[in-house]
């Protein structure tokens, strides 16, 4: 994708009321996500077939503008959160034994889970000690900047 055509999509997500904006075109993906104040750009992997890029942003557009529905109760206990937007996962190897699961007693700075982030695998350690009492996110799930992903007491 050309530079100029991905400031211009940056600017135009910026200047709007869209949290999030991911296009795929014959040359790559792009997924670009405002975060409070600032958005950010990050290529995605690129599928086998490839969308218009006019017909993919339609709906994406469409789709950010409804709400999410709301979570039925909030967790009791501490809650580990996710520092960053990513994909989960529970094992550093496809198929491997979960790093934290229900029951697992984890000490502080134990790595939990792994978060992938524009191909980088990133370690997220347990910020207090105790029991997993709840794992609040599935294995290739897609997860957000401050999604709760545990629950330890």
């Amino acid at each position: 994708m050309d530079l100029r055509k991905l400031k211009t999509l940056i600017d135009l997500v910026s200047d709007s009321n869209i949290a999030e904006l991911e296009i795929t075109e014959a040359d790559g993906k792009v997924r670009i996500v405002k975060s409070g104040g600032a958005v950010m750009a990050a290529p995605a992997p690129m599928p086998v077939a490839a969308a218009p890029a006019l017909a993919a942003a339609a709906p994406l557009a469409a789709a950010a503008s409804n709400p999410e529905p709301a979570v039925a109760a909030a967790p009791t206990g501490h809650v580990i959160k996710s520092p960053m937007v990513g994909t989960f996962y529970v094992s550093s190897t496809p198929g491997g034994k979960p790093m934290a699961e229900v029951g697992t007693v984890v000490k502080e700075g134990d790595a939990v889970c792994i978060i992938e982030a524009m191909k980088i695998m990133n370690e997220i350690e347990a910020d207090k000690a105790g029991t997993v009492t709840q794992v609040l996110v599935q294995n290739g799930q897609a997860v957000e900047f401050g999604q709760p992903l545990f629950v330890v007491e």
